[in-house]
């Protein structure tokens, strides 16, 4: 992913709402499936790492998105955004460049 398409991602996930929350249990199978189907629904997702989770959030990106085959686009603070290409060819993000 070049700097520019970075760059794109980041602002449409800039008025995204996080849509999943890692909390004290952090990383379940159950919440890496459900990561994985949002992913698989909507390509660009905002994740939220609550106070009591223990683990740090640039750690918890990379696992996510080895598990769920996608890349981070940002980790700012305990907001994780991650970005993977769907297949349906009508809702695609269209990525510059």
């Amino acid at each position: 992913m070049t700097s520019k398409q970075r760059a794109y991602l980041k602002s449409l996930a800039m008025t995204m709402e996080a849509i999943f929350q890692i909390g004290k249990s952090s990383l379940t199978p159950e919440m890496t499936t459900a990561i994985d189907e949002a992913l698989a629904a909507r390509e660009l997702i905002k994740l939220s790492v609550l106070r009591n989770c223990a683990d740090d959030p640039h750690e918890l990106a990379q696992i996510v998105a080895e598990r769920t085959h996608s890349q981070v686009v940002q980790v700012i603070g305990k907001k994780i955004v991650l970005y993977r290409p769907g297949k349906d060819e009508k809702k695609k993000i269209e990525l510059p460049g």
